[in-house]
């Protein structure tokens, strides 16, 4: 019994589709500047895919069938992740980021804050 010829569209069209995207696709190469800060790429992809046939009866000897597939994909930048002296952050580039997204985001920022507060206070104290 041999394979339908949608399968063959569909086969062809998942493998196009694997071959765009990976895992570097998502998470890119790591790009290091001359000053030693390393910067990644962080990417959101999307993709849709869709396939149609019909098989056609006919009393000749061939089978008659017809049928297409197809697919999109879409790529976009939306954040950056920054290494720099051992430190770590998240650098979004939408503006109208979600509130939770912000508050993630801003947790870092925050924690240097507090850290620098007490040991301000512990050399005052020291003092």
């Amino acid at each position: 019994m041999s394979d339908h010829p949608i399968e063959g569209l569909i086969g062809a069209s998942l493998e196009k589709i694997k071959q765009m995207v990976d895992v570097e696709t998502i998470i890119g190469d790591p790009i290091t500047t001359a000053d030693g800060i390393t910067i990644i790429p962080v990417s959101k992809v999307s993709f849709g895919f869709a396939s149609g046939g019909s098989d056609i009866s006919s009393k000749s000897a061939k089978d008659l069938f017809g049928g297409g597939s197809g697919a999109g994909v879409t790529i976009s930048p939306i954040a950056f992740s920054v290494i720099a002296n051992g430190d770590v952050k998240l650098l979004q580039m939408s503006m109208n980021a979600n509130s939770s997204n912000a508050v993630v985001n801003m947790i870092p920022d925050v924690i240097d804050k507090i850290t620098s507060i007490v040991k301000k206070k512990d050399k005052k104290d020291e003092q």
